[in-house]
Formats: structure tokens, sequence, C-alpha cells
């Protein structure tokens, strides 16, 4: 038995306990070690490829990080010309905000043009002054979209080419006219061969790169050229390696922009409806197509106020107290003006003996007594006007029973009082 327990090979002893020397190997810890670091394994957009095989730098590989490097070098260029038509933009601003010829020559160039678009005085008639924008090549571009913008809002404006100036198409130009020169250099050949052709009595605004009057090549010939800058920070072959029109065109737009929107503001009480009514197409005409309160809405149409009976002799204020009563409308027409509701109430009996030609405030005669308002004006924004109006001429004039006379398409069509205006509001 010992000799065959003894012949058997030695086998490994399977046992699950687990013994600790620690009195053998003091040094010994029953603390695990630290796991050591996992590789960082990069994202998505630290590598280029959609997948792990990309990290080899096979050909493939290379072709996909090669396309990627591409975009953004293409973002990073597209981002750059937009930063540097904004700094352009931004210097822009600051110089209307700061300099004294930029600001001078913009207001110079308002009245100009204004002055052209009103009515004559002492009648309903418009003006024939026009404004005539001229340019060549991309100043030309420019100038075709300025005066699509002016159009829309209701200040006419044509385009004029140089070339053709010079071939006929000075006939274009009116005595009553103002001229909108745009040239970024100031010294274009076929505007300065243009010029001496000019009528030197109209109005010229030149929109140009220049600051200062005495850099221009243009103005030196016309010295009375009212000068609207629009510079820019840096040549754009500097920004961007060729002198292609780029920034400069920008800043003229904007220039010709903030001129457009101005100049509306000046002539129109309320702009949106003005243009509204001459875009009256696509997405921004359907916008406009919502019902909106104006002043033909709380007018009083002229046909509907009665007249004054002429066959009577001698009428008094009992006359008018009459037929203000019979009026559907509260108001009554004269042979030579018209009398508002509130002063047909302010009649006494000590008025209703007197003749009308003794009663000189009851009828509203006088062009100061009426305050023309456009009838597709918003209601908030007549209001508000007449408000201005009143608060800058003072002395009484606009009263609650002034006359709001509605205007459309340059007749006399309906009759407000300011008090209902404002109230309306």
């Amino acid at each position: 038995m010992v000799e065959q327990r003894q012949q058997r090979p030695a086998q490994p002893v399977h046992n699950s306990e687990v013994y600790l020397l620690r009195q053998m190997c003091p040094t010994f810890s029953t603390i695990a070690p630290l796991s050591p670091p996992s590789p960082i394994t990069p994202e998505e957009d630290d590598f280029c490829g959609d997948n792990i095989e990309a990290l080899a730098l096979t050909q493939p590989a290379i072709a996909v990080c090669d396309k990627k490097l591409a975009v953004e070098k293409r973002l990073s260029n597209a981002v750059h010309v937009l930063s540097t038509e904004a700094t352009a933009l931004q210097d822009l601003t600051a110089l209307y905000s700061s300099d004294r010829v930029a600001r001078d020559g913009f207001n110079r160039a308002v009245e100009a043009i204004t002055r052209g678009q009103q009515k004559e005085p002492d009648s309903n008639r418009q003006s024939s002054g026009k404004l005539v924008v001229i340019g060549v090549g991309k100043s030309g571009h420019i100038a075709k979209k300025l005066v699509a913008t002016f159009n829309s809002l209701s200040i006419r404006a044509v385009f004029l080419h140089p070339t053709e100036a010079l071939h006929g198409d000075l006939g274009l130009i009116g005595c009553s006219d103002t001229l909108l020169v745009i040239t970024f250099s100031g010294k274009t050949p076929e505007l300065l061969t243009l010029l001496p052709h000019i009528d030197k009595s109209l109005p010229l605004i030149l929109l140009t790169s220049h600051t200062r009057p005495e850099t221009c090549e243009l103005i030196r010939h016309r010295p009375d050229t009212i000068l609207l800058p629009a510079p820019i920070h840096e040549p754009e072959s500097k920004s961007f390696g060729v002198s292609a029109p780029t920034t400069s065109t920008t800043v003229a737009l904007a220039v010709g922009d903030a001129l457009a929107i101005v100049v509306a503001q000046e002539l129109h009480i309320d702009v949106a409806p003005v243009f509204a009514k001459n875009h009256p197409g696509g997405a921004i005409g359907a916008a406009f197509k919502k019902p909106s309160k104006t002043v033909r809405n709380i007018a009083v149409a002229l046909d509907r106020i009665p007249t004054f009976a002429a066959s009577l002799e001698n009428p008094t204020g009992a006359d008018v107290l009459r037929t203000g009563y019979a009026s559907p409308s509260g108001w009554v027409k004269t042979q030579n003006g018209i009398i508002p509701p509130t002063r047909i109430r302010r009649l006494t009996s000590s008025d209703f003996s007197k003749p009308l030609s003794e009663l000189g405030w009851l009828v509203a005669t006088d062009e100061n007594e009426f305050v023309p308002v456009p009838a597709d004006s918003n209601v908030q924004k007549a209001a508000e006007w007449v408000e201005g109006m009143r608060d800058a001429l003072g002395s009484g004039r606009y009263e609650d029973d002034a006359v709001v006379r509605v205007m459309e398409k340059g007749k006399w069509v309906a009759v407000l009082e300011v008090g209902r205006l404002l109230e309306a509001k």
C-alpha cells in the first residue's frame, strides 16, 4: 500500500481556500493595486475618419482628413468675409455718429431729396421732381437697387447710366430733379465726362469712399456737391487678396438704404401703409393685407356732408345749428370752408341771431387750420404725428376742433376732427 502510494505521480491540490501569508511576508498588502490608466479614445470630431480603421494612416483616411480640412478652410474664408464687412459697417456707424462732415452731408442730402418730392406750395398737386440715381459698373447695380427701394417707399426715383446719358438719355433729367451719383473712387471717367452736361442749379449728391471733399476729384469739378461718405477701413485687396467690389458695395448700399428710410419717414406720416400699397404681391404683400385701423376708417367722406344753403339771405347761427343737427355726420360745408361738429355745439343762444359773417371762429377756412393726413395712415401713427406737430407749433394750433384733411392720391376726400383722431388712438 505504501509502495503504491509512493509510485503515484504528483497531482496539484485543488482547494478553494486562500491562505494569507502575512507572517511569512509582512510587506504583502491585501488591498488590490490600482488598474493602469486606459488609453484615451479620441472622439469622432478629434480625428479624421468615420471609424477606427481610419486611425491607421491609410490612403482613404488621409483623403477624408484632407476633405475635412478643406471644408474648414472654406467656412473660415466665408466667416472672414462676413467679419470684414461687419467691421466696415461698424466703422461707418461710428463715422455718421460723430463726424461733422458725414453728418452735415447726410442732413443736406435728406433736405435736397425731400424738397424735390414735396407738394408744391398752396397746391394739392405733387411736385414733378424726382431723384435721378447715376452709376456705372458695380456702382450702377447698387444704384438700380436703391432706385427700387426709393420707389417702393413712394419716393420717385429713376436710374440713369452715364454713357447712355451722353447719347440721348440726358432728357430724363428734369428741372426739379435731384441727382445722386455713386462712385467709390470719386473719379470714374464716365461720370467726369457727364458732369459738365448737368445743370449746375440741380442739387448733386455724391456717394463715395472719400470722407473729405478736398480729396475727391469729382467734387473739385463741382464744389457745391453734397458729400455722402461711404469709406471702408481697409482696401479689399488687403482683406481678400483681390480688388473685387465687396466691402465697398456693402457700405454704399447701407448708406443708400439709410437715406431712403429717413427720407420716407420725413415725407410720409406713416411709412408702412405707403410701402404696403406699393408692394401688394408676395409674402410682404400678404402680411400687409391683415386688417388695420386707418384714418379712412374713422373719417367722414366729403360727399356725405351737406352744404349750407347758399340761397339763405344773411344766414345766422341758428341756421347753422339747424343744418348741423340735420346732417348725419354733424359736419356742414359752406361756400368757402367747413364747420366741424364741435364748433357747432359751442353756439350759444346769443349767437343764434348773429349773421354767419360775424361768427368767424365757426368756419374752418384758412390753410393753417387744416392738418393734411393720408387716408391710409395708421390711426396710432397719425395721432402721434399730430401731437408732435401741436407740441412743436404751439400757440393754440391744431386744437381738438381743428380739421384733419384726409388726402388720397393728392385729393381731399374726407374730414376728421383732431380730437376724434386723438381719441381713436
